[in-house]
Order: C-alpha cells, then sequence, then structure tokens
C-alpha cells in the first residue's frame, strides 16, 4: 500500500491507501483490536440518530451512512467527536469512539459552497462540449456542401453566388456561436479546432 504523511484535525498520522482508493489512517498492529459492531448516538440538530457501524470505519464511512439518514451530502459533514472535528480518513476505534459514544454532526457551508461550485464547473464543461459537438456537426455538413460546389466548379460548371453567399453566412454563424463559449481546458481547446476549421475551409 502507498503511505504517506500528514497532519490531521484529530493529530498527526500515517496515511495508507486502500485498494479501492481511499486514503485512511494507517493501522498498525499495537493499535489493531477485533473488529465489532458498534452503536453510536450522532446528533443533528434536535434529532438524534443511533447508528450500527463496524468500529474499524472511518469517520467518511460513518458520513456516508448518515448522509442516508440525514439527507446531508457526506461531503458537507462535520462530525465532533469530543471537541474535536474529525478528519474522515481517521478510524473510529483509533479516535476512541466505543460502543454508545455520542457524537455531533453539523453541516459545512463552506465544504458545501466548493462541492457545488465544482458541480456548476462540471455542469458547465457538459454544456459547452455538447454545444461545441453540435458546432462541430454543423460544420462537417457546411465543409461537404462546400467541397461538393468546388468539384461542381473545378468540372466548369457554375454554382450560383447566393448559395455561396448563404453558405459562407452559416460558416461564420458557427464561429459567432464558437466565440460564445467559455471554458478551460479541453473546452478551450475543442473550439480552437473548430474555429481553425472553419477559417481554412
Amino acid at each position: 500500500m502507498m503511505k504517506m504523511r500528514t497532519g490531521t484535525t484529530s493529530g498527526d498520522g500515517e496515511l495508507e491507501l486502500r485498494p479501492g482508493g481511499m486514503v485512511v489512517q494507517k493501522r498498525t498492529d499495537h493499535s489493531s483490536s477485533v473488529p465489532r459492531v458498534i452503536r453510536v448516538r450522532v446528533k443533528y440538530g434536535s434529532v438524534h440518530h443511533e447508528i450500527s457501524i463496524n468500529s474499524q470505519s472511518t469517520f467518511g464511512e460513518l458520513k456516508k451512512i448518515l448522509s442516508g439518514a440525514t439527507g446531508v451530502h457526506h461531503q458537507d459533514m462535520k462530525i465532533i467527536y469530543k471537541d474535536k472535528e474529525r478528519d474522515s480518513k481517521m478510524f473510529l476505534d483509533l479516535s476512541g469512539v466505543k460502543d454508545r459514544s455520542k457524537l455531533i454532526l453539523k453541516e459545512d457551508p463552506i465544504s458545501q459552497e466548493k462541492r457545488l461550485l465544482e458541480l456548476r464547473k462540471i455542469a458547465a464543461k457538459e454544456k459547452y462540449t455538447k454545444a461545441i459537438s453540435d458546432i462541430s456537426s454543423q460544420v462537417e455538413r457546411l465543409a461537404g456542401q462546400l467541397s461538393a460546389f468546388d468539384t461542381v466548379i473545378g468540372k466548369g460548371g457554375k454554382v450560383e453566388e447566393k448559395n455561396l453567399e448563404n453558405l459562407m453566412e452559416m460558416l461564420m454563424n458557427q464561429l459567432v456561436k464558437l466565440d460564445a463559449i467559455s471554458g478551460d481546458g479541453d473546452v478551450k481547446l475543442k473550439k480552437k479546432m473548430q474555429v481553425l476549421k472553419i477559417k481554412f475551409l
């Protein structure tokens, strides 16, 4: 397992990476005990929740259980035990939590704001990516028409000037749509590629 050191709200400790990808407090032989199911009492506002959980679970795992019971997203939670906020990576038993222990659950407005901001960023990226994809399809269609016109002209045929003007206007409209799209990373790169494609038609 990958190991690292970190400072947390419950004290400094060595962490390890579980196979599932979760970073948790590293257990040592002298601190390990036989795992068992305990019941903890968690106060949230004026309501008390009694939760059955494995004694060697993490506070993060407890938060996920509480999420189902309270409707609060687990990333928006703070768990207080013995007047200290406990890090999600820390184990219950190594933090002193025992059967019938009392904990307090609070909502963390800062974490909630960060999570919602990230969700908005993801939604915006998906929106812009779809818009660029739609524009790309239109550009491909218009490029096909332009190629057909070139073929006709190359064979000595004629293409009505109005048709060419309409085609160029539609291509310019795609540039205007692209200009209205903002974004970083992949979105910015895809946008630039479509702009260059139109300009080099």
